[in-house]
């Protein structure tokens, strides 16, 4: 019992989400809105999401999920401390982070570089609209990038009635055949009033699971936003470094650990242009949920560094991957690929055959965060070569998203493996 008492005050204490889940689906289909019921923050935050009210940007936000040790199964699941059912204080589980990716077909890219940080996804389906062309490219996406622990959410079912929720759910069934989330459970909710969300967070915590992770690696932590957090009008004296929001993919970051971040920014030196690393340090940690000494891999975190914040405004790093300084990680200004191409076009309306890749076609690559534009230099068998406008940093063995230009959108068409 003792032990047990022990472990339990350790969950309290836990300052760090240790998953990262992303909700996916086409625009409109309630994700902003299923994440702001849930953990009670608003994703959108840009200016233009406000306007508009569609998701533009990546968005984050934590949860904790909780459990009531006295109440039955699925009504034990809850995000709140205490049970509104019984009264009882609840058990913390654990803290898991969101990402909320943008459905829009024109955000694609942004989309992709989302599920690089993803450790598990949420797909939800409109029951009102049904399967929709994003819902196609956002699964293929999930496919592409190796995201296989899935949970559908079957959403907005205050605005249907029973045999239309009904047929929804067959349709929903019939379109995962086949796919990775053949297997995943489907979760009728309705997100605006928060109902079924403690059979949710029960299918979430029985099928995406935490992943093994390996803190004695050194650390590499993706890069998926990068802003100035100063007010105009600051004391000049009082300003703070720019900050580097993403996840750590292995390793652990400390405060006061000297970092490099790859490939950089661009440079003009005699004459020439090329991408230079920039070298800072980590000030300050926070997770979210608080400031912390030592950052693991897991959910998302902001790092605030020595940066000028004008290097970090308005995204300027996103795509760029951090190392410790002494280290090196591979930086890509061309790419050799396994490719492996998709039968059929994913996102568009009618079906379309993917038709093969050709030499000087441009095409657009996904390599982790980083989107890039990309020209085909050679093609051999499945190995093609592309020559990058941006550098990537990645490790060979790791997948990259391929699309390319389709009725005026960039659509998904094939992955390739870096070599």
């Amino acid at each position: 019992m003792l032990e047990k008492a022990k472990e339990n005050k350790g969950n309290e204490e836990r300052k760090q989400a240790e998953i990262t889940i992303g909700t996916c689906g086409h625009t409109g289909s309630g994700k902003t809105t299923l994440l702001y019921s849930l953990t009670g923050k608003l994703t959108l935050e840009h200016s233009e999401e406000l306007k508009r009210g569609i998701t533009i940007r990546l968005g984050y936000a934590n949860a904790e999920f909780r459990k009531c040790p006295n109440c039955k199964e699925p009504e034990a699941y809850t995000t709140s401390k205490i049970c509104k059912i019984c009264g009882s204080k609840t058990e913390l589980l654990r803290v898991v982070s969101f990402v909320d990716s943008p459905g829009h077909e024109t955000l694609m890219a942004t989309m992709l570089s989302g599920a690089a940080l993803m450790d598990g996804a949420l797909l939800l389906v409109a029951a009102n609209e049904g399967i929709q062309p994003q819902t196609r490219e956002h699964l293929m996406a999930l496919q592409i990038i190796g995201v296989d622990q899935i949970v559908i959410v079957q959403n907005k079912l205050d605005v249907v009635s029973k045999e239309e929720a009904l047929k929804n759910f067959q349709e929903i069934k019939e379109f995962v055949k086949g796919s990775i989330a053949e297997n995943a459970p489907i979760v009728p909710v309705c997100a605006l009033q928060g109902v079924n969300f403690d059979l949710l967070i029960q299918e979430i915590e029985r099928c995406i699971k935490t992943p093994k992770r390996d803190e004695k690696k050194d650390p590499i932590m993706l890069i998926a936003r990068s802003f100035d957090v100063n007010k105009p009008g600051k004391d000049p004296r009082e300003l703070n470094g720019g900050v580097i929001g993403g996840a750590i993919k292995q390793g652990v970051l400390k405060v006061g650990d000297e970092i490099k971040i790859l490939p950089g920014i661009k440079v003009e030196e005699h004459g020439k242009e090329f991408y230079k690393p920039l070298i800072t340090e980590v000030v300050r940690i926070h997770t979210g949920i608080d400031f912390v000494e030592v950052a693991k891999p897991g959910g998302n975190i902001g790092i605030e560094t020595k940066l000028d914040p004008f290097l970090t405004k308005g995204d300027r790093l996103s795509g760029n991957v951090v190392c410790l300084a002494d280290k090196e990680l591979p930086t890509f200004n061309e790419l050799k690929l396994d490719f492996h191409q998709l039968e059929r076009v994913v996102g568009t309306k009618k079906e379309m055959k993917v038709e093969p890749l050709k030499v000087n076609e441009v095409v657009v690559i996904n390599a982790w965060t980083a989107k890039s534009i990309g020209t085909i230099k050679s093609i051999h068998d499945n190995k093609i070569t592309i020559s990058l406008k941006i550098p990537v940093c990645i490790l060979k063995g790791e997948r990259v998203a391929i699309s390319r230009r389709i009725e005026n959108r960039w659509r998904l068409i094939g992955y390739g493996i870096v070599l």
